[in-house]
């Protein structure tokens, strides 16, 4: 599906394909069935990272009729095992092939679409890989743990025509996108304020060093990250977005879910400076590192103002919107507000909620499913609901409130030319090595 080449090889099975069925009698499952297309027609995928998220993307592309996974990746070999299992005992066959090594399954000629659900550390370089090889790609949020990895991704995603989705599945719900679309069309007069939260990292984790387990590639899961001696949480999936190492933790791992609708609603991805400072509580015991709690606050060229924290939030956002859970966005204005998160959405005032759109209302990008999206992009060559280039401008709102608050001091950040103003040691952080012999 991915290049005219192998249409066009395709379509030549098509139209030879009477003659070669009349001497071969080719199994019903490559045929298809009424509801599933031929294995020659369908999108086929390859997923590298086969964790917790792993899992969960696994789950969603097998169940597309027109997609067919092929190949997964770890470096947890037990892991590993396991979701192959999976993936055989969906499809009732043998045919999913298992690799220690993301650049063997990128590799593949026959891989149409790579799902990238591996740790943080890796989530650019795994997808950087599969689009220099001319694959589409699924990555899980957050981006790369600089800017400067974002841009080069932007920057292979656009050279090489890939499509590309991330992974802020909160576009592909009504809710989220009707909320937006209130605040888009004037329902709460002038939008003036939005306040978002997000659950916080967590402190902890053992720093004493034990021996490798025989199941774990530990050279292959550090990768770009530095060199570290094993611990028995470090590579463990209730630890390690918490460590900086491989992470800048859920100050965008969460956090990045409602920047990106606050920035889909406010549109705060316009040109101009953003004023930002807050402050942060870091662990100072155990292997994590990364904010347990923030309070960040940013101010747009247009005035907007935007109020970030963890799950700690003010006492009069729990009274004002009436459901706060421990993530949302809230968009505050002349007139009224309304609040979004996954459990559903309040306004004030409530009459807003019934609202039903006319033809010159402002209406936003429709996808009912992330997965679906992806899939259709990639036949029709449309970009997807939250494509590379709006990936990065979210990310950037997760970074700059990481650096702002562990420097604890006021910025402005040029949205133009992607770096901070005036202040070599905020720049500085913009970067990161990685250790040899990886590199972007």
């Amino acid at each position: 599906m991915k290049n005219n080449t192998q249409i066009n090889r395709r379509s030549f099975l098509k139209k030879t394909g009477k003659s070669m069925l009349a001497a071969t009698a080719v199994p019903a499952v490559a045929l298809g069935k009424a509801d599933r297309p031929a294995a020659s027609e369908r999108i086929v995928i390859g997923s590298v990272g086969v964790g917790h998220r792993g899992r969960r993307q696994i789950l969603n592309f097998t169940a597309q009729k027109d997609a067919q996974l092929i190949a997964v990746c770890d470096v947890k070999s037990n892991l590993l095992k396991e979701r192959q299992e999976m993936v055989n005992q969906i499809y009732q066959n043998n045919d999913c092939a298992a690799y220690g090594d993301f650049r063997e399954l990128v590799g593949r000629k026959d891989i149409d679409v790579v799902v990238v659900a591996s740790c943080d550390h890796w989530h650019v370089l795994n997808t950087l890989a599969a689009v220099r090889a001319g694959k589409d790609v699924f990555m899980e949020k957050p981006m790369g743990l600089s800017l400067e990895a974002d841009q080069m991704l932007r920057k292979e995603v656009h050279r090489y025509d890939r499509r590309f989705l991330f992974g802020t599945q909160q576009r592909s719900n009504r809710d989220f996108r009707f909320a937006c679309e209130l605040v888009r069309n004037g329902l709460i007069g002038d939008l003036h304020t939005i306040n978002v939260w997000s659950p916080g990292s967590a402190w902890g984790g053992s720093t004493q060093p034990v021996p490798v387990p025989e199941w774990l590639d530990y050279k292959m899961w550090q990768g770009p990250a530095p060199e570290k001696p094993y611990t028995p949480d470090r590579c463990s999936n209730d630890w390690w977005w918490f460590i900086s190492d491989y992470a800048i933790g859920w100050i965008a791992g969460w956090g990045i879910h409602p920047l990106d609708i606050a920035m889909w609603g406010g549109q705060t991805d316009t040109a101009g400076n953003i004023e930002i400072e807050g402050m942060g509580v870091f662990p100072t015991v155990g292997l994590c590192d990364t904010a347990m709690h923030w309070n960040v606050h940013m101010k747009f060229a247009n005035g907007l103002k935007l109020h970030f924290v963890d799950s700690a939030m003010p006492e009069e956002w729990a009274k004002r919107y009436k459901r706060v859970r421990t993530h949302g966005t809230a968009f505050e204005g002349s007139e009224g507000w309304v609040h979004v998160d996954r459990s559903g959405i309040t306004a004030y005032p409530e009459s807003i909620l019934k609202k039903t759109w006319g033809p010159n209302d402002i209406r936003l990008y429709e996808s009912n499913d992330h997965t679906r999206n992806l899939l259709d992009c990639v036949k029709s060559r449309k970009q997807t609901i939250c494509p590379v280039d709006t990936a990065v401008k979210a990310d950037i709102l997760s970074h700059i409130s990481d650096i702002a608050i562990r420097l604890n001091e006021k910025l402005t950040w040029d949205q133009e030319k992607e770096k901070f103003i005036n202040n070599d040691e905020a720049n500085q952080r913009l970067t990161r090595s990685m250790r040899s012999p990886w590199h972007l």
